[in-house]
Protein backbone atom coordinates (compact mmCIF):
# COMPACT_ATOMS: atom_id res chain seq x y z
CA UNK A 1 0.00 0.00 0.00
CA UNK A 2 1.44 3.33 -0.92
CA UNK A 3 2.67 5.69 1.92
CA UNK A 4 -0.79 8.39 2.48
CA UNK A 5 -2.90 5.48 2.26
CA UNK A 6 -4.80 4.42 5.49
CA UNK A 7 -7.03 1.24 5.90
CA UNK A 8 -8.78 0.58 8.53
CA UNK A 9 -8.96 -3.09 10.25
CA UNK A 10 -11.69 -4.18 12.32
CA UNK A 11 -9.86 -5.49 15.33
CA UNK A 12 -9.52 -2.44 18.16
CA UNK A 13 -13.30 -3.61 19.04
CA UNK A 14 -12.85 -6.68 18.90
CA UNK A 15 -14.64 -7.43 15.20
CA UNK A 16 -13.37 -10.14 12.78
CA UNK A 17 -13.96 -13.41 15.05
CA UNK A 18 -13.23 -15.92 12.65
CA UNK A 19 -11.09 -14.76 10.28
CA UNK A 20 -7.81 -12.73 10.19
CA UNK A 21 -8.16 -8.88 10.09
CA UNK A 22 -6.73 -6.98 7.51
CA UNK A 23 -3.48 -5.33 8.56
CA UNK A 24 -3.89 -1.53 9.10
CA UNK A 25 -1.56 0.76 7.76
CA UNK A 26 -1.48 4.35 8.50
CA UNK A 27 1.32 7.64 7.64
CA UNK A 28 3.04 8.67 10.66
CA UNK A 29 6.07 10.64 11.40
CA UNK A 30 8.02 8.19 12.06
CA UNK A 31 7.22 6.41 8.15
CA UNK A 32 4.68 3.93 7.43
CA UNK A 33 2.90 2.33 10.73
CA UNK A 34 1.55 -1.01 10.03
CA UNK A 35 -0.95 -3.26 12.64
CA UNK A 36 -0.17 -6.81 11.25
CA UNK A 37 -2.49 -9.51 12.93
CA UNK A 38 -1.06 -12.58 14.71
CA UNK A 39 -2.36 -15.62 12.85
CA UNK A 40 -2.25 -17.53 16.16
CA UNK A 41 -4.43 -15.16 18.24
CA UNK A 42 -7.20 -13.36 17.39
CA UNK A 43 -6.54 -9.55 18.61
CA UNK A 44 -2.81 -10.33 18.79
CA UNK A 45 -0.96 -7.23 16.36
CA UNK A 46 2.59 -6.92 15.84
CA UNK A 47 3.48 -2.90 14.79
CA UNK A 48 5.90 -2.24 12.09
CA UNK A 49 7.55 0.86 11.34
CA UNK A 50 8.46 1.21 7.45
CA UNK A 51 8.48 -2.97 7.63
CA UNK A 52 10.63 -3.22 10.50
CA UNK A 53 8.46 -4.85 13.60
CA UNK A 54 8.55 -2.22 16.96
CA UNK A 55 6.47 -4.30 19.39
CA UNK A 56 3.64 -6.97 19.20
CA UNK A 57 -0.07 -6.43 21.35
CA UNK A 58 -2.26 -9.22 22.36
CA UNK A 59 -5.65 -7.40 23.44
CA UNK A 60 -7.17 -10.64 24.93
CA UNK A 61 -4.45 -11.25 27.11
CA UNK A 62 -2.21 -8.30 27.56
CA UNK A 63 0.41 -9.99 29.77
CA UNK A 64 1.46 -12.53 26.98
CA UNK A 65 4.45 -10.41 25.81
CA UNK A 66 5.74 -11.56 22.06
CA UNK A 67 9.06 -10.22 21.89
CA UNK A 68 12.30 -11.17 23.88
CA UNK A 69 13.11 -7.66 24.96
CA UNK A 70 9.85 -7.31 26.16
CA UNK A 71 9.70 -10.18 28.04
CA UNK A 72 12.68 -8.87 29.97
CA UNK A 73 10.85 -5.64 30.58
CA UNK A 74 8.62 -7.29 31.76
CA UNK A 75 10.44 -9.70 34.62
CA UNK A 76 11.76 -6.21 35.78
CA UNK A 77 8.36 -5.08 36.08
CA UNK A 78 7.42 -7.96 37.84
CA UNK A 79 10.42 -7.95 40.44
CA UNK A 80 9.97 -4.16 41.00
CA UNK A 81 7.74 -4.37 43.88
CA UNK A 82 5.68 -7.22 45.73
CA UNK A 83 3.37 -8.74 43.12
CA UNK A 84 -0.09 -6.80 42.47
CA UNK A 85 0.87 -3.60 44.12
CA UNK A 86 0.49 -0.63 41.64
CA UNK A 87 3.25 0.94 40.35
CA UNK A 88 3.91 4.70 39.11
CA UNK A 89 5.35 3.96 35.80
CA UNK A 90 6.61 6.12 33.14
CA UNK A 91 7.20 4.76 29.31
CA UNK A 92 9.70 6.97 27.43
CA UNK A 93 8.80 5.70 23.80
CA UNK A 94 4.77 4.37 23.11
CA UNK A 95 5.13 1.64 20.52
CA UNK A 96 1.42 0.13 21.15
CA UNK A 97 2.00 0.45 24.54
CA UNK A 98 2.76 -3.22 24.80
CA UNK A 99 4.38 -2.34 28.65
CA UNK A 100 1.41 -0.13 29.83
CA UNK A 101 -0.88 -2.64 28.89
CA UNK A 102 0.98 -5.35 30.57
CA UNK A 103 1.35 -3.62 34.11
CA UNK A 104 -1.90 -2.74 33.93
CA UNK A 105 -3.07 -6.12 33.42
CA UNK A 106 -0.73 -7.81 36.08
CA UNK A 107 -0.61 -4.54 38.37
CA UNK A 108 -4.14 -2.89 38.61
CA UNK A 109 -4.61 0.15 39.91
CA UNK A 110 -1.04 1.17 38.40
CA UNK A 111 -0.67 5.22 37.46
CA UNK A 112 1.19 4.93 34.40
CA UNK A 113 2.34 7.87 31.85
CA UNK A 114 3.94 7.50 28.36
CA UNK A 115 5.49 10.05 26.09
CA UNK A 116 5.59 9.44 22.65
CA UNK A 117 6.83 12.04 20.55
CA UNK A 118 5.18 11.07 17.61
CA UNK A 119 1.27 12.03 17.63
CA UNK A 120 0.16 10.36 14.21
CA UNK A 121 1.52 7.10 15.87
CA UNK A 122 -0.15 7.55 18.99
CA UNK A 123 -3.10 8.42 17.04
CA UNK A 124 -3.25 5.89 14.90
CA UNK A 125 -2.60 3.04 17.72
CA UNK A 126 -5.19 4.27 19.60
CA UNK A 127 -8.12 4.29 17.33
CA UNK A 128 -7.04 0.68 16.31
CA UNK A 129 -6.16 -1.30 19.34
CA UNK A 130 -7.49 1.75 22.39
CA UNK A 131 -6.44 1.49 25.56
CA UNK A 132 -9.25 0.25 28.39
CA UNK A 133 -10.34 3.37 30.13
CA UNK A 134 -9.69 1.92 33.20
CA UNK A 135 -6.07 1.45 33.19
CA UNK A 136 -4.95 4.61 34.16
CA UNK A 137 -2.48 5.64 31.18
CA UNK A 138 -2.08 8.65 30.33
CA UNK A 139 -0.15 9.25 26.74
CA UNK A 140 1.79 12.36 26.05
CA UNK A 141 3.15 13.61 22.69
CA UNK A 142 6.16 15.27 22.86
CA UNK A 143 9.67 14.54 23.30
CA UNK A 144 10.77 11.76 25.99
CA UNK A 145 13.31 14.17 27.78
CA UNK A 146 10.90 16.70 27.51
CA UNK A 147 8.22 14.64 28.91
CA UNK A 148 10.21 12.89 31.80
CA UNK A 149 11.28 16.87 32.77
CA UNK A 150 7.67 17.21 33.87
CA UNK A 151 7.70 14.73 35.78
CA UNK A 152 7.25 15.42 39.36
CA UNK A 153 10.65 14.64 41.61
CA UNK A 154 10.35 11.25 43.24
CA UNK A 155 7.28 10.18 41.41
CA UNK A 156 7.73 7.02 39.86
CA UNK A 157 8.43 3.66 40.72
CA UNK A 158 9.70 2.10 37.44
CA UNK A 159 11.20 4.41 34.03
CA UNK A 160 11.41 2.57 30.77
CA UNK A 161 13.07 3.95 28.08
CA UNK A 162 12.58 2.51 24.61
CA UNK A 163 13.06 5.08 22.47
CA UNK A 164 13.60 4.91 18.84
CA UNK A 165 13.90 6.73 15.96
CA UNK A 166 14.97 5.15 12.23
CA UNK A 167 16.09 2.26 14.35
CA UNK A 168 18.58 4.59 16.46
CA UNK A 169 18.29 5.80 20.57
CA UNK A 170 18.26 9.80 19.76
CA UNK A 171 21.85 11.57 21.17
CA UNK A 172 20.44 13.25 23.70
CA UNK A 173 18.66 10.14 25.46
CA UNK A 174 22.07 8.63 26.03
CA UNK A 175 24.29 10.75 28.58
CA UNK A 176 24.74 11.50 32.27
CA UNK A 177 22.63 14.51 31.70
CA UNK A 178 19.60 12.46 30.95
CA UNK A 179 19.89 9.72 33.34
CA UNK A 180 20.56 12.16 36.13
CA UNK A 181 16.88 13.77 34.91
CA UNK A 182 15.70 10.00 35.21
CA UNK A 183 17.03 10.06 38.61
CA UNK A 184 15.36 13.15 39.89
CA UNK A 185 12.08 11.47 38.72
CA UNK A 186 12.23 8.13 40.62
CA UNK A 187 11.29 7.79 44.19
CA UNK A 188 13.77 6.20 46.50
CA UNK A 189 14.10 2.56 45.58
CA UNK A 190 13.05 3.25 42.07
CA UNK A 191 14.20 1.38 39.00
CA UNK A 192 15.35 2.57 35.28
CA UNK A 193 15.59 -0.09 32.32
CA UNK A 194 16.44 0.92 29.16
CA UNK A 195 16.25 -1.16 25.89
CA UNK A 196 19.70 -0.40 24.22
CA UNK A 197 20.24 -1.87 20.74
CA UNK A 198 24.00 -2.55 19.42
CA UNK A 199 25.87 -4.74 17.49
CA UNK A 200 29.88 -5.32 17.08
CA UNK A 201 32.69 -3.92 18.27
CA UNK A 202 29.42 -2.75 20.84
CA UNK A 203 30.81 0.38 21.74
CA UNK A 204 28.17 1.81 22.22
CA UNK A 205 26.42 -0.66 24.54
CA UNK A 206 29.25 -0.73 26.52
CA UNK A 207 29.97 3.15 26.73
CA UNK A 208 25.54 3.11 28.03
CA UNK A 209 26.76 0.57 31.01
CA UNK A 210 29.46 3.21 31.65
CA UNK A 211 27.19 6.52 31.41
CA UNK A 212 24.16 4.21 33.86
CA UNK A 213 27.32 3.12 36.31
CA UNK A 214 28.27 7.18 36.52
CA UNK A 215 24.77 7.40 38.20
CA UNK A 216 23.30 4.75 39.46
CA UNK A 217 24.86 2.82 42.76
CA UNK A 218 23.66 -0.68 41.52
CA UNK A 219 23.52 -1.69 37.58
CA UNK A 220 22.83 -4.89 35.35
CA UNK A 221 22.52 -5.73 31.86
CA UNK A 222 20.19 -8.54 30.14
CA UNK A 223 21.03 -9.88 26.80
CA UNK A 224 21.36 -12.86 24.16
CA UNK A 225 25.28 -14.31 25.14
CA UNK A 226 25.29 -14.23 21.26
CA UNK A 227 25.13 -10.13 21.66
CA UNK A 228 27.20 -10.22 24.39
CA UNK A 229 29.89 -11.85 22.37
CA UNK A 230 29.56 -9.65 19.59
CA UNK A 231 28.30 -11.97 17.29
CA UNK A 232 25.24 -10.13 16.24
CA UNK A 233 23.57 -6.95 16.25
CA UNK A 234 20.61 -7.32 19.36
CA UNK A 235 18.45 -5.91 22.18
CA UNK A 236 19.81 -5.33 25.50
CA UNK A 237 18.10 -4.73 28.64
CA UNK A 238 19.54 -2.24 31.32
CA UNK A 239 18.34 -2.18 34.56
CA UNK A 240 19.96 0.60 36.93
CA UNK A 241 18.79 1.45 40.91
CA UNK A 242 20.52 3.02 43.85
CA UNK A 243 19.33 -0.52 45.80
CA UNK A 244 19.86 -3.88 45.98
CA UNK A 245 18.69 -5.49 42.41
CA UNK A 246 16.88 -8.77 41.95
CA UNK A 247 19.39 -10.78 40.38
CA UNK A 248 18.87 -14.47 41.62
CA UNK A 249 15.21 -14.10 40.44
CA UNK A 250 16.11 -12.19 37.22
CA UNK A 251 18.51 -14.45 36.32
CA UNK A 252 16.55 -17.44 36.92
CA UNK A 253 13.42 -15.50 34.34
CA UNK A 254 16.08 -15.06 31.75
CA UNK A 255 17.21 -18.13 31.96
CA UNK A 256 13.94 -19.84 31.37
CA UNK A 257 12.76 -17.67 28.53
CA UNK A 258 12.01 -18.93 25.20
CA UNK A 259 15.48 -17.44 23.83
CA UNK A 260 17.38 -17.40 27.32
CA UNK A 261 19.57 -14.70 28.24
CA UNK A 262 22.60 -13.59 30.30
CA UNK A 263 22.33 -11.76 33.27
CA UNK A 264 25.71 -9.43 33.95
CA UNK A 265 26.57 -7.63 37.21
CA UNK A 266 29.49 -6.65 39.41
CA UNK A 267 32.73 -7.54 38.03
CA UNK A 268 31.70 -9.80 35.03
CA UNK A 269 29.90 -6.25 34.01
CA UNK A 270 32.86 -3.79 34.77
CA UNK A 271 35.16 -6.32 33.13
CA UNK A 272 32.51 -6.09 29.87
CA UNK A 273 32.77 -2.93 30.27
CA UNK A 274 36.12 -1.99 29.90
CA UNK A 275 37.43 1.28 29.89
CA UNK A 276 34.53 2.47 27.93
CA UNK A 277 33.97 6.33 28.98
CA UNK A 278 30.02 7.77 30.83
CA UNK A 279 28.72 10.20 27.80
CA UNK A 280 28.13 13.30 28.55
CA UNK A 281 25.30 15.47 26.34
CA UNK A 282 28.41 17.24 24.84
CA UNK A 283 29.73 14.29 23.05
CA UNK A 284 26.46 12.17 22.96
CA UNK A 285 25.23 10.59 19.53
CA UNK A 286 22.59 8.21 18.17
CA UNK A 287 22.95 4.63 19.10
CA UNK A 288 24.00 2.34 15.64
CA UNK A 289 21.63 2.09 13.51
CA UNK A 290 20.93 -1.76 12.76
CA UNK A 291 22.52 -3.57 9.98
CA UNK A 292 19.83 -3.77 6.71
CA UNK A 293 19.63 -7.70 7.35
CA UNK A 294 18.33 -7.48 10.97
CA UNK A 295 14.89 -8.04 10.68
CA UNK A 296 14.73 -10.44 7.56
Amino acid sequence: MAKGTHKRAAHGRGKGRGRTPEPAVAPVDGGLAELVPDRDHPRAFTLLLDGKPQSHVDLDDPARLGFEYQRRFGHIADLAAPPGRPLHAVHLGGGAFTLARYIAATRPRSTQQVVEIDAPLVQFVRRELPLDPGDRIRVRSTDARAGLAKVPDGWADLIIADVFGGGRTPAHLTSVEFLGEVRRALRPGGAYAANVADGPPLAHLRAQIATARAVFAEVCLTADPAVLRGRRFGNAVLLAADRELPLAELTRRAASDPQPARVEHGRALKDFTGGAAPVTDAAAAPSPAPPPDVFD
